[in-house]
């Protein structure tokens, strides 16, 4: 049975610790084209209903085994940033998508997690992970949304520190 098309809503999770230094991850697709893809998590919509934030936990799960779901064991604080990025789907992936469909509209978040946190990747999607000060993940990022996104950690990192506080 062939797959279905994937849906061109996807979310990037930037996973970061209180030093800023940002988790990427290998695709391990990106070495079948004879190139090293490093990137943050990105996953797209299981379905068209599905919440941003509801991704972004399934996608991280996924992906690194973290678990930010409310009520986790390990403390991490998922952060929607409100902003999103369309840009086009390169063109190795555009037959995942239905014929036609050139765009993709990407929503950002953060995921604050401990230094030290286990990763524990998914082998058929990443193949290697490291952790890296934001300055040289946004360098070594395949995708130019995703080292924009990157930059812009400290600012967003700062926002949701404050908006924390005025939680407790």
């Amino acid at each position: 049975m062939p797959q279905p098309f994937k849906i061109p809503q996807s979310v990037l999770v930037v996973i970061y610790t209180p030093a800023l230094d940002v988790l990427l991850i290998r695709r391990a697709d990106g070495q079948e084209m004879g190139a090293e893809y490093w990137q943050s998590v990105t996953g797209s919509k299981d379905s068209l209903d599905e919440p941003w934030a509801c991704t972004a936990q399934r996608e991280v799960q996924e992906e690194t085994g973290i678990d930010c779901s409310v009520g986790a064991a390990q403390p991490a604080v998922l952060v929607d940033w409100q902003l999103e990025n369309v840009y086009g789907i390169y063109p190795q992936w555009l037959h995942r998508y239905a014929p036609g469909v050139t765009l993709n509209t990407e929503h950002l978040f953060g995921l604050q997690v401990a230094a030290g946190c286990a990763v524990r990747l998914n082998p058929r999607e990443h193949t290697a992970y490291q952790w890296l000060p934001y300055r040289q993940a946004a360098d070594a990022c395949f995708s130019p949304s995703n080292a924009e996104a990157i930059l812009q950690l400290p600012r967003m990192a700062a926002l949701a520190a404050i908006q924390q506080e005025s939680v407790a």
